[in-house]
């Protein structure tokens, strides 16, 4: 299921989710404008290449290069499914959060996402590139949070679209184990020069916001279940329709 919406509104004005969905649409609107043959000498230069983290670690350049590796993506599809996940799910991680929190949440998950990916594939000489990592990270993290908020999608049945509602437990594991799924079966596939789909950095952000949302929420105090309840129920009222 492609989501669309997610029926959980929020309290306040998600700053840091807009910030970055704008800075990523800036920085590939930047990209359009190269030339082909210097947008791939770009992304080797200042984008996360396994192969040279796996020859020198311990580089100046590697904090730069997993930070700007972040912002960069590699099509229209490639932004546009990133950023929708982004605004659908960030805005009442980051409610929930704070700014942050939800910011550090953010950058960890991909840090995380990076390196799961280089341990995977260590001399691969093709830029892992795109916000995919650290979105996963806030997935992995709504699903702890808002288990039980219904989110809306639609289902491709060939020609025709049919449009569904399920819990956000139900649509985040499917996507985990789609990934996991795509991953394993990607493993010793030769993906060619011109990259692919980078599933362990989506496993590997996923289970950096499980773990830091599973923190989050131990330390900081949660209300009771049925409190959440209680809101969520007063939550779905105002989309009755």
């Amino acid at each position: 299921m492609l989501p669309i919406q997610d029926l959980n509104p929020r309290r306040r004005f998600p700053f840091v989710t807009f910030s970055l969905i704008i800075i990523n649409a800036l920085v590939f609107i930047w990209t359009l404008l190269k030339p082909a043959d210097e947008l791939q000498s770009i992304f080797m230069q200042l984008s996360v290449v396994p192969f040279n983290i796996t020859e020198n670690p311990v580089a100046l350049e590697t904090p730069l290069d997993i930070f700007r590796s972040m912002f960069f993506h590699g099509g229209w599809l490639h932004l546009l499914s990133n950023m929708l996940y982004l605004y659908l799910f960030g805005d009442n991680v980051e409610d929930r959060m704070g700014a942050f929190l939800y910011i550090f949440l953010y950058f960890f998950s991909g840090i995380v996402a990076v390196f799961s990916q280089i341990l995977i594939d260590p001399y691969s000489r093709i830029p892992l590139i795109g916000a995919s990592g650290a979105i996963a990270g806030i997935l992995g993290s709504y699903l702890l949070l808002f288990p039980g908020v219904r989110v809306r999608g639609i289902i491709p049945l060939g020609p025709y679209i049919r449009f569904a509602e399920w819990p956000a437990w139900t649509v985040l594991v499917m996507w985990f184990v789609l990934q996991l799924m795509s991953g394993f079966l990607a493993l010793g596939a030769e993906t060619g020069e011109g990259g692919g789909v980078a599933f362990f950095a989506h496993i590997g952000g996923f289970v950096a916001g499980l773990f830091f949302t599973f923190i989050f929420m131990r330390t900081f105090r949660q209300p009771p279940a049925n409190e959440r309840r209680r809101v969520l129920y007063e939550r779905a009222k105002r989309y009755r329709y």
